[in-house]
């Protein structure tokens, strides 16, 4: 057992991958405790899984292999890419959810999620802007990790990116113009608000709107221009 996973509770829902791991995504449970989450990922008849879960004292399960293709991203897309489950580790973090009572992780947790994640990252060499939330990957189904998760934190670790402190305005000309550079970034656009609810989420988490604006526009093309540049390993 490695160091940083406290408990092993092998889940029978996996199969193998048919893409190298180049990702991984943060999840929250969105169930009223650990017990329940962990139970319905280790029953086959859920079909629903995950490599990882952490409780909010900070215990580390691990339920899959990282070998294996664990099943918590569901129908969703990233980059092009549409087996995110392929592509990915995916790691559940125990919170009640938007659903159930959604309050901040703990610190205990997040102390946790940093070695684990480190690790991960290290090991399939995954650059920081491919360490996602579940939201970023499905924004027509899902809000997970969600507005209280702190990705700043996991930025000051290199472990993501920070969110750009922006000054000027959008640099597009419409929001036609801020959609197709919004799928540039990584997102499907499928459904417009819910592309741009996902954006302010993980990007400007303080106010959720689903409406493109100013703000909005600088952030993205800070992000772009890092990228370009080679800024978002």
């Amino acid at each position: 057992m490695s160091d940083l996973v406290d408990r092993e509770a092998p889940s029978p829902n996996w199969n193998d991958r048919r893409l190298p791991v180049s990702m991984v995504v943060l999840h929250y449970t969105g169930m009223r405790s650990g017990a329940e989450a962990l139970e319905r990922m280790c029953d086959p008849a859920a079909e629903v899984s995950a490599h990882y879960m952490i409780e909010e004292d900070g215990t580390v399960f691990r339920l899959v292999d990282e070998e294996k293709r664990a099943w918590h991203a569901g129908r969703s897309y990233w980059r092009g890419e549409t087996d995110i489950n392929s592509a990915s580790i995916g790691i559940e973090l125990v919170n009640p959810g938007h659903e159930w009572g959604y309050r901040p992780f703990p610190e205990a947790q997040m102390d946790a999620l940093y070695p684990l994640l480190a690790e991960i990252k290290v090991r399939w060499d995954i650059p920081r802007a491919n360490i996602v939330g579940h939201s970023d990957i499905a924004p027509a189904r899902k809000e997970d990790p969600g507005e209280l998760f702190d990705w700043d934190s996991l930025a000051a670790i290199h472990l993501a990116l920070k969110a750009p402190k922006v000054t000027l305005g959008s640099p597009f000309e419409n929001d036609g113009a801020f959609m197709l550079a919004l799928e540039r970034w990584g997102y499907d656009i499928a459904d417009g608000r819910a592309a741009v609810r996902a954006f302010e989420r993980r990007w400007r988490p303080r106010r959720i709107e689903g409406e493109i604006d100013g703000e909005l526009g600088a952030i993205l093309f800070a992000l772009l221009l890092d990228r370009d540049r080679g800024l978002t390993r």
